[in-house]
């Protein structure tokens, strides 16, 4: 009884001090926003880990959490395939599909692929405003290949390398990056501890010269700026606080550190109920507009296979809200 009541407490208190908007965390980080390329690559994928305030890195549920973690592709189980389609802002899509296959009994392939999307956009200038009949088109794919081992029954590691381009009009930009990850059970119940370094790589630049005037007359042809990935740096935690016949109650914990923005700490907590039913929420802290979000899931099984249907929706203050549907199919 006094471990429930301290525990509790103590998940009172990291939701406080969240919803105070405490900062926690050297906000100085916030003055490298805008200096990354490849920027949909921090756009979070599956539904679990979006509606618990994306405390993904420590879940091993689907084929998403290759996107988290590359060394929980070993803890999903035999094979899964799950699809995910995001509304995003202005008109934006995002869509995401994911497979992880079993090798042997200690290793297991993955293949993911992301492609974010919008309608074409017609061409304004300073003399058409409202358009000058001419379109351009935007858009943004990545395809990942992740190798996952286990090691023990208590740790993995992983490994994705993936291809990513960026398409705006005529600009064509395209690198190879890589994400690494462990996934380590501490033994103590449900307890797990996980880190995974994302999205790191050299830096790219637009393909092409651009005609840059001089100041004392003509003209010169120039390279485009360099840029760095979005190179994010992960660790969380997870455990059930809770279980019973009829009820699972999960509690995640994720500190995020990008390098072209501040830090931030995620909250996440989920309700499962009968292994039928899930309810999440999740809390934001050091973000300016993103606060919380919350999710909800069901799961049916069905001869020797899973299907799961998961919701999350995400408030982002003044700029709207953004919705997360995904389907699973988990093979025993």
């Amino acid at each position: 009884m006094n471990k429930k009541i301290t525990i509790l407490l103590s998940l009172l208190f990291l939701t406080s001090v969240a919803r105070a908007d405490i900062t926690l965390f050297n906000v100085l980080g916030g003055q490298r926003a805008g200096t990354s390329a490849f920027t949909f690559l921090k756009i979070g994928v599956g539904a679990r880990a979006l509606g618990m305030g994306n405390a993904g890195v420590s879940l091993s549920q689907d084929a998403t959490s290759i996107y988290w973690n590359p060394a929980a592709a070993a803890q999903v189980g035999c094979c899964d395939l799950t699809v995910s389609h995001t509304n995003w802002f202005a008109d934006i899509d995002y869509s995401y599909a994911g497979y992880i296959q079993r090798i042997s009994d200690n290793v297991y392939i993955g293949l993911s692929a992301g492609a974010l999307y919008t309608d074409p956009m017609e061409v304004t200038t300073e003399y058409q405003p409202y358009g000058s009949g001419e379109y351009f088109n935007y858009g943004d794919i990545f395809l990942g290949a992740t190798f996952s081992h286990k090691m023990t029954d208590r740790f993995s590691y992983g490994l994705t390398i993936k291809y990513v381009q960026e398409n705006l009009a005529d600009l064509v930009m395209n690198n190879v990056l890589m994400d690494l990850g462990t996934f380590y059970w501490t033994g103590y119940k449900s307890l797990r501890f996980c880190v995974s370094l994302v999205n790191f790589g050299a830096q790219s630049r637009p393909a092409g010269t651009y005609t840059k005037p001089l100041k004392e007359g003509g003209k010169k042809e120039s390279l485009y700026t360099l840029f760095s990935p979005p190179t994010e740096f992960r660790i969380g935690s997870a455990i059930d606080l809770f279980e019973s016949s009829w009820r699972k109650t999960l509690l995640s914990i994720q500190l995020n550190h990008p390098v072209d923005n501040a830090e931030n700490l995620v909250i996440g907590i989920e309700q499962n109920l009968y292994n039928t039913l899930a309810l999440r929420a999740g809390i934001i802290t050091n973000q300016s507009e993103r606060s919380f979000s919350v999710g909800s899931g069901l799961n049916f099984k069905v001869s020797n296979w899973n299907l799961s249907a998961d919701y999350a929706w995400s408030d982002f203050g003044i700029l709207g809200n953004i919705h997360n549907f995904q389907i699973s199919f988990k093979f025993q």
